[in-house]
This record gives structure tokens, C-alpha cells and sequence, in this order.
């Protein structure tokens, strides 16, 4: 099979190459803000922590928290390989839902991407009022979850759209108006 063959196949005759393709911007940008949330609240943590070694375990959960982002992408690859069919070995999916998950993994991992951002930097922000009153660590951690609150929103639509997208086959109406 030709590479144009291969081409026509995944991305014109089904939509397995655009669902793959979803798939891997939803694990990709969850990834790369993950890593970026946590390096942001991880360098707040060693600052803290060079002064304060004792409080590494009040630390750690806001340090680690920006890493939830980058399973949710995972979990939205997993699904959409489930739901089209890739796990069993035979992808089948129309080009339109195909569509529909390339639209569904990248708006899902774009949210996943800014949310770990914006968490890092809310955990900093925490780490930093840990580092001042260690007894506030419980609510510290309130802040950081509530950006995390919009990721799992995310989440959750993602896996609806999935569901619904891989339920039927999409038609395009024949005619507008009615």
C-alpha cells in the first residue's frame, strides 16, 4: 500500500487517522502542561524546602497536584481507542466522528495544558503560604483544586462527546431549512 493509499484510507474513507490524531494532542498537551505545572510548583517547593526541609510532606501534594492534567489526556486516549475500536485491532469510525475526536482531543488537551499551567502556579502561590503558616496546608490545598475543578469538566465533556461521537455514524443534512 502507497503512502497516498494509506492517506486516503485513514483520513478520507474512515476517520481513524483524524481519531488517532485527537487522541495524541489530548495525551500531548495534557503532558506538556503537566510537566510545566509541576516544575513551576516543584521550583517553589525546593525554594521552601532549602530553608524548611521538615515540611516535604505538607509540600507534595501541592507540588504534585498540576500532574493530575496529563492522566486525563491519557484517559482521553485510552477511550477514544476503546470506543473506536483500535484496542481490538480494527478501527472503525466514520470521517466525521473521526473529525469530531481530532475536535474533542484538542480542545480537551488544550483545557488539560492551561489548567496544569495555572495550577503550578496556584500551588506556588500555596507552597508559599505553607512556607509562612504550615498549619494552613489544608486549605491550602483548596486553591490549586479549584483550577483543577475546570480540568475534570473537561474530562467529563470529553468522555460524553466520545461516547456520543463513536454511538452513530454523523450524517451531513441534505438540504438546509426545512
Amino acid at each position: 500500500m502507497s503512502l497516498e493509499e494509506l492517506f486516503h484510507l485513514l483520513l478520507v474513507q474512515s476517520g481513524a487517522g483524524w481519531a488517532l490524531i485527537g487522541a495524541m494532542l489530548a495525551v500531548m498537551f495534557g503532558g506538556i502542561g503537566s510537566a510545566r505545572g509541576i516544575r513551576i510548583a516543584a521550583a517553589e517547593g525546593a525554594g521552601v524546602m532549602s530553608e524548611k526541609p521538615e515540611l516535604f510532606g505538607r509540600l507534595l501534594p501541592l507540588m504534585a497536584l498540576p500532574g493530575t492534567q496529563g492522566f486525563y489526556g491519557l484517559i482521553c486516549a485510552i477511550m477514544m481507542a476503546r470506543y473506536t475500536n483500535l484496542i481490538k485491532g480494527a478501527m472503525t469510525i466514520g470521517p466525521l466522528p473521526g473529525l469530531g475526536l481530532l475536535a474533542v482531543g484538542f480542545g480537551a488537551g488544550m483545557v488539560f495544558w492551561r489548567s496544569a499551567v495555572f495550577q503550578g502556579e496556584t500551588s506556588a502561590a500555596a507552597i508559599a503560604l505553607v512556607a509562612k503558616r504550615p498549619d494552613q496546608v489544608g486549605r491550602s490545598i483548596l486553591l490549586p483544586a479549584l483550577v483543577e475543578t475546570y480540568a475534570v469538566v473537561a474530562l467529563l465533556a470529553a468522555i460524553l462527546l466520545i461516547i456520543w461521537l463513536t454511538k452513530a455514524e454523523l450524517t451531513l443534512p441534505t438540504s438546509i431549512g426545512g
